[in-house]
């Protein structure tokens, strides 16, 4: 007797092994997928149930009606619990996503015909010679200077990602230009940590205000709130104010997403966040093979009680999505008029960004570019010109 107990026990056991290699296997599918946050629970949830009526067959203890009771009632509850989840999850894959993804940078890239870019009336009064400068920069920006480019570089084929003229993000304009890749590049002011980056190659980052756009709010287009304050926004993001009513919405809480670090946008937001610390953001799990999970900020999703933020052109023109809804900001809303007034509280400059490239083409190229033709594309475009000269430039150490 007992070495049959003996014998059950270790059947059990290499039961449980085998089991457990095949719940181990699954749950790195799980993670490849990107499913793994249900359905790595589930699965050991479902192995140790199963382990459970392996072991009440070796050692009974549950028999009869009451064993097909347990087991069917196993059975139902795996079963419901995958189609309550994959229900909700194909309602939260139906809410629109908004990221940079979402805008095709090819439909203004220069030279091919339907372009969007902005063309001049008349010929350029600078033309690029010589070494073409390489140039990268935000993809909000990049239909302002594939502007530049087609009306001053020779006409030739551009790619959007890999070329003289192309459009990397911010993040990796940033770091291009530091490491010397790219002569020039189009973006909002750096981040602190871009800064550093900077001191630490020794490289000084030049930066010349060639016009100015608004730092937009928006939630779902049937959110009641329309008005933002200053202060609320930095409460927002602080996590002091956490439901829409005590913003004079209804009673819902808010879900804040942000934007990756370094990116042009996140650094408006730490801009006037000041001292305010800014809270955790909304965030996924991206499966790398190499590197297993990675945390980062999640894109903008529009449930009815989100929050967002980007630039007014990019919001307006390149991602046109009906789905959201400017807010106002101290009363005032966010349009060319009111940044050209001085009017709306959260208005920046962008910048042409050097960090001493010796082509000989950047200074003709600025000073055309804050010249009346440069500036009037920029105009036509959608953004505000600045007014001023190269004297507006500054430098960061």
């Amino acid at each position: 007797m007992k070495r049959s107990a003996r014998v059950r026990i270790l059947l059990f056991l290499l039961i449980s092994g085998v089991v457990g290699i095949f719940a181990f296997i699954a749950s790195v599918f799980t993670l490849l997928f990107g499913v793994q946050e249900f359905y790595t629970p589930f699965i050991i949830a479902v192995a140790l149930g199963f382990l459970f009526f392996v072991f009440n067959s070796f050692f009974p203890f549950l028999k009869g009606k009451m064993l097909r009771r347990t087991l069917l009632g196993f059975v139902i509850v795996a079963v419901l619990s995958v189609v309550v989840h994959e229900v909700i999850s194909a309602y939260d894959r139906g809410i629109p996503t908004i990221s940079n993804g979402d805008v095709d940078l090819f439909e203004y890239q220069p030279f091919v015909e339907d372009t969007k870019a902005v063309k001049l009336d008349e010929p350029a009064t600078f033309k690029m010679e010589g070494q073409l400068l390489i140039i990268d920069g935000a993809t909000a920006l990049y239909p302002i200077y594939a502007a530049f480019a087609q009306a001053t570089y020779p006409e030739k084929g551009y790619d959007v990602y890999a070329s003289e003229v192309m459009s990397n993000r911010t993040q990796v304009a940033y770091d291009t230009l530091i490491n010397g890749e790219v002569d020039m590049i189009f973006a909002a002011a750096p981040s602190k940590a871009q800064i550093n980056r900077a001191k630490i190659r020794g490289v000084e980052l030049k930066l010349t205000p060639i016009g100015k756009e608004a730092f937009v709010f928006f939630a779902n287009s049937r959110n009641e709130v329309s008005d933002l304050t200053l202060n609320q926004i930095k409460d927002i993001y602080s996590g002091k104010i956490t439901n829409w009513k005590d913003v004079g919405g209804a009673n819902d809480s808010i879900r804040a997403f942000q934007r990756p670090a370094d990116s042009g946008s996140q650094t408006a937001l730490e801009n006037l966040m000041g001292d305010t610390p800014i809270m955790e953001a909304p965030s996924d799990d991206i499966v790398s093979l190499m590197g297993g999970i990675i945390e980062e900020t999640a894109d903008y999703k529009n449930y009815k009680n989100a929050i967002g933020y980007t630039f007014r052109f990019f919001s307006n023109e390149m991602v046109q999505n009906n789905a959201i809804r400017h807010l106002a900001i101290e009363g005032v809303p966010p349009t060319e008029e009111t940044i050209k007034s001085g009017d709306y509280p959260i208005t920046s400059e962008f910048y042409v960004v050097t960090a001493g490239s010796q082509n000989t083409n950047i200074d003709p190229f600025i000073k055309w570019i804050l010249s009346e033709q440069g500036q009037s594309i920029i105009e036509k475009t959608g953004y505000v010109p600045i007014v001023g000269s190269s004297e507006n430039s500054e430098e960061t150490e």
